[in-house]
């Protein structure tokens, strides 16, 4: 059964997927199909439904012309889902229960495009139980997903994302890096590397709590989820400002380092809702 939080969303596969198994995409192998490809002999594709008879009469050596088709074929999604300390945050919305929908609207919306879906999660290494290999299996995706709310993990860094990027498959995908990407911008460039056989995607979870609506004025404890260390902050509107300002650098540093792989990134701040990512896609084909 398909989850209430699992909104599909419109997306295009902008290359020709090399996949044997049909779907909804321009694909390279020759089959069933409506695109037509080119003229062969029979003698090279027996298929005596796909005869040409003008095609024949013109041949120059009078051979039996058909016509050969490509076939329309799938492609895999993957959700990399950074389970990491920091993204337990808990602000307007669990981040977690963001990562949740995300990767559900994912899953939600490979099955009903007949695509593969698989999913990576990680924290300081990949986390077996919450991730998938590639495939059709819609109960079980939705019921992984399903425990990702209920993870948790403390002092734990984004590390793992060296070892999950080497879990997706060789076949060019959708990849969607969901992430809060508090890690280090080199440790991001590291993961887009090894992950450049595909298209990218990534989701970056931010809540406005984090840095807008702090304390106005006193004491308060602040703590770095990644390490686990707290810090008593005396607050007043210059370090409110302080604040801000710091995630406007993180932004464009995130910026500049995607638009070097020549990615544009998808920002959330707090509720998921499945038309931004409709959105996403359409601004890409426009």
């Amino acid at each position: 059964m398909i989850p209430d939080y699992a909104q599909p969303f419109f997306y295009q596969v902008p290359w020709r997927s090399a996949s044997v198994h049909t779907g909804e995409h321009l694909g390279i192998q020759r089959g069933p199909g409506d695109e037509f490809s080119k003229h062969v002999s029979l003698v090279d594709y027996p298929d005596a439904r796909r005869v040409d008879l003008r095609q024949t009469l013109r041949d120059p050596y009078e051979q039996i012309q058909v016509r050969v088709f490509k076939q329309e074929a799938s492609s895999p999604l993957y959700a990399v889902c950074d389970l990491s300390s920091s993204m337990q945050f808990q602000g307007q919305v669990s981040k977690l229960d963001t990562v949740k929908a995300v990767a559900a609207s994912i899953a939600c919306s490979a099955h009903e495009n007949s695509d593969l879906f698989g999913m990576v999660s990680y924290d300081h290494s990949v986390i077996p139980h919450l991730s998938l290999s590639a495939g059709h299996h819609a109960h079980q995706s939705f019921a992984t997903i399903a425990e990702i709310g209920d993870f948790r993990s403390t002092r734990r860094d984004g590390s793992g994302i060296v070892e999950a990027a080497g879990l997706l498959g060789q076949q060019k995908g959708l990849v969607f890096w969901i992430s809060d990407f508090h890690l280090p911008l080199s440790l991001i460039e590291h993961g887009l590397n090894l992950m450049a056989n595909h298209q990218m995607i990534p989701i970056v979870l931010w809540d406005p709590l984090e840095y807008q609506r702090l304390p106005r004025f006193g004491f308060g404890n602040l703590q770095d989820p990644e390490t686990g260390q707290q810090k008593t902050i005396f607050f007043r509107q210059s370090i409110r400002a302080q604040f801000v300002e710091m995630f406007e650098q993180r932004k464009q540093a995130l910026d500049q380092l995607f638009a070097r792989f020549d990615i544009r990134p998808l920002y959330v701040d707090g509720r998921f809702d499945s038309a931004l990512l409709s959105d996403y896609f359409e601004q890409l084909i426009h």
